[in-house]
């Protein structure tokens, strides 16, 4: 074994020596915070049930395992797109990644969300007929944006992390009046740096991928006197091209099969499940589940890839049924050179 591969190995067991012993004994059922990083963006990400641990990707991958982007095909590419989520609230999301010198100094990637969860009414407790005062509309707003790197250190393994600032603003509270009868308001924002690691491990099996992720590794946040933990979580996962086994035109079809078991902070383990069937390698039929879930159904998506003059154009939508809150659609556009 190299000497690189040794100490990344090295740091990948420090890495969760840190992370899960947090997450066993401090395990807090719905008690964290700043959950839109939990909400999946990507489309293919979530058509796929969002078992995306051990899945080769793009710039996108920053999003799920940053060390799946460590064999980015082209110079780079560009990943922009909304997902319409529950209650009119919408996840807006981008990624950019580039390779230079063909890898042999890794790839480097920027990555933002933002989440826009519209207008609210605020009130106070005010002595007239009805008990409270109108005092206008508030709009609470959240953001993430991270850099990420991801290298290859031999052709099987590959390590990639994400640095990443957190905030989220719950918008001003009218907390007294003065003498004067002024308002007198607090602000409700809090921010946070935040770390996500992860491996790619290819077996050497046909196309058999190892992958392992943890994300959202930070300090307690605090909201005035109360403090919160961000949704760490924990995956690994499995993945292949079972059309390896079978005596057929890889060139033209594929169906990849994923499974990750994940552990997270602020809920029970769940097991998310896979598939992607690519015709021509340029149509993709996807679906995905997850379970146990409370409202979550089976996922669906589809995508189209087009090669033109050394680009390549894609478009990916992603459609999840959410029980009593409806569906949830999602798309993405994204542009490789």
């Amino acid at each position: 074994m190299n000497t690189k591969l040794l100490r990344s190995l090295i740091l990948l067991v420090v890495m969760l020596a840190i992370a899960l012993p947090p997450m066993q004994a401090q395990q807090k059922i719905a008690q964290t915070g700043m959950k839109f990083l939990n909400v999946g963006t990507d489309p293919r990400s979530v058509a796929l049930g969002e078992a995306m641990t051990s899945v080769e990707g793009n710039s996108s991958a920053m999003f799920f395992n940053p060390a799946a982007m460590a064999r980015l095909q082209g110079l780079g590419h560009v990943s922009v797109g909304q997902a319409k989520w529950i209650a009119d609230i919408n996840h807006n999301f981008g990624s950019v990644a580039v390779s230079p010198e063909g890898g042999d100094y890794g790839v480097f990637g920027v990555f933002l969300q933002s989440v826009d969860y519209g207008d609210f009414e605020g009130t106070i407790i005010y002595p007239n007929a009805d008990g409270f005062l109108d005092i206008g509309t508030f709009s609470p707003k959240a953001f993430m944006i991270g850099i990420g790197y991801a290298r290859a250190f031999s052709d099987k393994f590959s390590l990639g992390g994400n640095v990443k600032f957190v905030s989220q603003d719950l918008g001003a509270a009218v907390t007294s009046q003065d003498t004067l009868g002024n308002r007198v308001t607090s602000s409700n924002s809090t921010d946070v740096p935040a770390f996500d690691f992860g491996i790619l491990y290819k077996t050497g099996f046909k196309s058999l991928n190892f992958g392992m992720t943890v994300r959202n590794f930070a300090r307690e946040v605090r909201y005035v006197d109360e403090g919160f933990q961000l949704p760490l979580t924990f995956k690994i996962g499995l993945s292949m091209n079972m059309l390896d086994i079978l005596d057929i035109n890889k060139e033209e079809n594929s169906f990849l099969l994923s499974i990750d078991a994940e552990h997270p902070r602020d809920f029970q383990e769940q097991i998310r499940v896979g598939g992607e069937y690519v015709f021509m390698n340029q149509f993709a039929f996807r679906v995905g589940y997850v379970t146990p879930t409370d409202e979550q159904g089976i996922s669906l998506g589809v995508g189209v890839r087009q090669s033109i003059a050394g680009t390549t154009l894609g478009l990916d939508y992603a459609y999840t049924e959410f029980g009593i809150f409806d569906q949830v659609h999602r798309f993405s556009f994204q542009f490789g050179f």
